[in-house]
Formats: C-alpha cells, structure tokens, sequence
C-alpha cells in the first residue's frame, strides 16, 4: 500500500460575471478597471457559500471511492460562514460520513490550503480535504475583479494513489501584502509592484529549491508549475529564478475563472491532474505569509480513475452573467428593499436542527424493507398503499439520486433573493417523490421530464440572528459533455 492523494475533485459555480460589466459601472470612477475588463470570473449563487462549495468539491472527489474509509475530514478557508461552529462538520454531515471521523477547519492564512495537504500527507487518517472560498470584496476595487469562488477537494491516504508526494518544503515570513481583520469585512492590499519584488521573488524561489533538492529532482524536469497569482508574469518570474521551464508554468485560470483565494492552489493541482500522464511531475506553491511547495509524482492509476466534473467540467457548466447589480445583491454589498414578504422571522430552532439533521443536512430518506418502496422523508409507516408496514424502512440516502420534474412553479408572489422562485414535483428515477426548491435554473428552460440532480445549498439566511440553514436543492442535471474523464 502506497501512501498519497488517491482522488480529486473541484467545484466552480456555473454564473460568471463578465470582467466588462464591473468596468464599466466604476470606469467613471477608476479608469485603471477599465484595462482589467477582459474575461469572466465565477460568481457563487446567493445560495452558494464555503460550505456548500466545498460539499460539491468532495462528492466530485468521491466518484468512485468508499466514502465508508474517510476517517478525517478538513476544510481549508478564510471565508468560513461560522466563527465557532465546526464548518467541516456540517460538511461532514451533508455528506453523510458519519460521526466515528475527526474534523478541522483550517485558516487564517492564504496557505490553509497546502499547509493542510502537507499536513495530511505525512501519513496518518484517510483524510478528505476541502478547500472553498467565497471572498467578499469591495465595490470597484482590483480584488474584485481578480477574485473568483470555488473549491476543490483531495482524498489522501493508503491505497492505489495516482500521485505520490516526493518533495515538500515550507517557509514563514511576515510579509503582509494583504489582509483582512476582524474589524474589516474587505481585504486591504498594498502595492503589486512591492507585493511582487519584495514577497514573490525573493520569497519563493528559495522554498522551491529546497523542494527540489529534498526530492533529488532538476528544476527542469517539472512537467507543471501550480502558483496562484494574479500578478501579471509573477508565477512566470518566479520559476524562471528556480530554474523550472516558461513551458511548465500552467494556467492560473483568472480569464475563466479568477483567484479563488487560498483554495486556489488546489484548484490548479485538479486542473493540472486532469491532463496529467504517468510519470509527470507537478509542483504547487502557495503563497501567504511564507511559501509552501509540494511536488508530486503522477502513477499509472491515473489512467484507471473514473470520469468526474473537476475543474474542466465545472467551466463547461456556465452561464455568462452581465448583471453587474445582481452580483452586489447576493453578496449584500448594496441594500436593496426586498419589500414586506422578505421580513418573516427565520429563526431556527437548535434543537429541531438536531432532531432532523439526517434529514435536513444528509438528505436521508427511506426504504421499506417489506416491499422496497423509496420515500422521503423517512417515516414510520411505508407510503405504499398496498403495504403500510410499520417500523419496516431503512435509511436511504437521497443525495445522490436523480430524477426529473414532475410539475413546476416559476413565483413571482413568493419572496426570492432570485426571483423567480423555482419549485416543484421531483420524481427520483429509483423511486419516491419531493416538493423541493430548484437552484441554478432559466424560468425559459424549466420543462416537465428535465433531469435533475440534487446540490447542498444555503436554503435561508436568518439575518437578525446571523445563522443559515442548509437543505438540498435540485439543479439540472449535468450532460455527459460536460463530464470529463482523463482526455
């Protein structure tokens, strides 16, 4: 048995909003902006945060692995929407995991992320790590144009790996190039050129060789270079000074997609894994406060792991969003009057939560194990008609299923912070049926038949209390076009 990362997966909300629509709202303003107006960034949906993020990143991951033998889950972010409840535990639970695993959230640091994977790759748990970012950013500013949202998520262990770790090094410097601090809700940044002559260059290089010497590698045999950054031809500087080929240097995503914060290094080790072959050597470097670099070495299982979405995939599955004012909506940047149906008391009771927490957060449903009937909720007496047996059902879990739309409402009466609010009738394919909300869906495209698949999402914000609660959600269902194998 080897140890390394036996799978991988991403998540890239499907709204992306075009570079051009932010430039020409603050132009007026910031002419700088109007220079950076090129390409589209990835924008989550109201319901979207860290936590749901980071959900979709790990079910990608999981294709084809037994979620039975994660023994620890971590999620990297320094968006978490909770400051003292375990947000990888609500994780943990969407994804029905099970109670018998340890749970870390790790931040504070734009390296949450690597620092966490080298952690984990010192041996140890079955450990399934996430990474998600939701940054928020203030109006007109660089960062808003730079950042994007999305996670990615790696399973680490024993097993069949399809890379191995062979090098790491890491380095801590209080260098500040932006930051963000409890009394602040934005980053502050300072100036790029700075950020880049006095933090990049001179910070990096030196942890990527001690990398490279720690693995008996050349710099000239990395096949792929991961390093976050938006600066222009940084990530190209700082490989040149280590000696690793202009050629190596992989995309950073930012015309597609943008900075996903501290997730985004492994964001780019998924990108750069979905194309990689046997016996490529991959090198990912976070930066924040010090460096981080991991170099890897790719396996011949790479060639044997099932097709997923990944990073590839969640690109194709986009819609192009020019609505400037809908982005500074979901993200409460302006205050809109969301008129009187939007002022009902959202309180939710702790201990109901708790109660139905399969239910609710797992998504748990049952089956009748006298006549195999499928229904959710799970109850204590089968829905069939022609059974009714009591105390019969097992738990079934519902997250993973499929199936099409029965009926369906597009209200514009009932209070959405998207209107139209979309619901309706789910039939699932193996059995039992749901009245549940609908998320990333055009009111034009919504047809009785369509398949749909269910997604974890923010079902309401309590905005006096400061709590969220989570169910699952129907979305179309992803076309095999859009599912990427190892092509």
């Amino acid at each position: 048995m080897t140890f390394g990362i036996l799978s991988f997966g991403a998540y890239i909300p499907r709204l992306r909003l075009q570079r051009k629509a932010i430039a020409d709202a603050h132009g007026w303003f910031n002419a700088a902006l109007k220079g950076q107006g090129k390409g589209e960034r990835a924008i989550a949906n109201w319901d979207e945060d860290a936590i749901t993020m980071a959900v979709e990143a790990a079910r990608d991951c999981l294709i084809g692995q037994d979620p039975g033998k994660v023994e620890a889950v971590q999620l990297a972010s320094t968006t978490f929407p909770f400051l003292d409840r375990l947000n990888s535990g609500v994780a943990a639970e969407a994804l029905n995991l099970g109670q018998n695993l340890a749970a870390s959230d790790v931040g504070q640091t734009q390296r949450a992320a690597t620092s966490a994977l080298m952690s984990a790759l010192r041996g140890g748990p079955a450990t399934l790590l996430m990474a998600a970012e939701k940054r928020p950013v203030k109006a007109a500013s660089p960062i808003e144009m730079t950042a994007g949202d999305g996670a990615a998520a790696l399973l680490v262990g024993e097993g069949d790996p399809v890379a191995t770790l062979i090098g790491a090094a890491t380095r801590t410097a209080d260098f500040v190039d932006h930051y963000r601090s409890m009394e602040s809700e934005f980053d502050y940044q300072w100036e790029e050129r700075w950020i880049r002559d006095a933090g990049y260059i001179p910070l990096v290089p030196p942890v990527i060789r001690a990398c490279l010497a720690k693995a008996g590698v050349a710099a000239g045999d990395v096949t792929q270079f991961c390093m976050p950054a938006v600066l222009a031809r940084v990530s190209s500087s700082v490989a040149k000074a280590a000696g690793i080929a202009e050629a190596a240097v992989a995309d950073n995503l930012h015309a597609v997609c943008g900075e996903t914060g501290a997730a985004h290094p492994l964001v780019m080790l998924v990108a750069a894994l979905e194309q990689a072959k046997p016996g490529d050597r991959i090198m990912v470097v976070g930066f924040g406060q010090g460096a981080d670099a991991l170099l890897f070495e790719v396996t011949e299982a790479i060639t044997r792991l099932p097709a997923r979405l990944g990073v590839r995939g969640h690109l194709a599955r986009r819609r192009e969003e020019a609505n400037y004012s809908k982005f500074l909506a979901f993200n409460d940047t302006i205050e809109l009057e969301r008129g009187m149906r939007a002022e009902a008391d959202k309180q939710t009771p702790l201990s109901a939560l708790w109660r139905n927490r399969h239910t609710a957060t797992g998504f748990i449903g049952g089956k009748c194990t006298k006549c195999g009937t499928l229904q959710f909720p799970k109850t204590r007496i089968c829905v069939n008609p022609n059974c009714n047996a009591v105390d019969s059902q097992v738990e079934e879990p519902f997250s993973g299923k499929t199936g099409k739309i029965n009926s369906y409402t597009a209200d514009r009466l009932t209070y959405s912070p998207d209107p139209p609010a979309c619901y309706g009738m789910i039939q699932f394919e193996d059995g039992g049926r749901w009245m549940m909300d609908f998320t990333d869906v055009d009111e034009k495209d919504l047809s009785v038949g369509s398949p749909m698949r269910m997604m974890f999402r923010v079902k309401d914000i309590d905005g006096q209390r400061g709590f969220r609660r989570y169910f699952w959600k129907a979305a179309p269902a992803v076309s095999s076009a859009q599912t990427s194998g190892r092509a």
